[in-house]
């Protein structure tokens, strides 16, 4: 579980496909506090730590993980958000996040706002998620509030503490980011979708 508060932006220093398989590494800050096994959420998608080198760890994402997140769009240099999995009885800054992104969304607007910014996301309908205004969303890992929430569509705010600390500052029209919606939306959502 994680708290889908960012810790820093890691460097993808090298992609290496293997079969369906693709391994990461990343050059980081805190690789020197990372063990192998240990999970390590990459743009809110939980990965597991195989192999340590000094400032840089490599983990691995199978097939369907490419299939279904923005790794797959990942190029060398490019930034990552990380976060190490929450240790239990700490505080819970964001909301529980699990690792699992269920799918990927596309930015279709940017709107800068008395020092803020108002980002607007919008995701195929198929998979039967959804927000709420006021509800929990992580983008590429990042826990956040929905500001405005319509039929596959939503916007959050985003600080200048935010932009700065995370991959929203690369972000353009057409960028493409991992959704995880809030969880106990999706378990409400499944219950109601049972009964019908």
């Amino acid at each position: 579980m994680f708290t889908g508060i960012i810790e820093t932006l890691g460097e993808v220093k090298q992609l290496k496909k293997d079969g369906g398989n693709l391994h990461i590494s990343v050059n980081s800050s805190i690789t020197h506090e990372l063990k192998i096994d240990q999970s390590v959420a990459h743009n809110g998608v939980c990965l597991t730590v195989v192999a340590l080198n000094g400032e840089t760890y490599t983990v691995t994402a199978i097939e369907e993980t490419l299939q279904k997140t923005n790794l797959n769009h990942l190029i060398e240099g490019e930034s990552v958000n990380l976060e190490r999995a929450m240790i239990l009885g700490s505080r819970l800054d964001g909301h529980l996040v699990q690792g699992h992104v269920d799918q990927t969304g596309t930015c279709i607007a940017i709107n800068q706002k008395d020092g803020s910014w108002f980002f607007t996301f919008e995701y195929e309908p198929s998979k039967n998620n959804v927000t709420i205004e006021k509800g929990s969303i992580t983008i590429d890992g990042t826990s956040l509030t929905v500001v405005d929430s319509k039929k596959n569509l939503f916007s959050v705010a985003i600080i200048p503490y935010t932009y700065e600390h995370t991959r929203f500052n690369t972000y353009k029209v057409g960028t493409v980011v991992n959704l995880e919606f809030d969880v106990i939306g999706k378990y409400v959502s499944r219950l109601m979708g049972l009964q019908q």
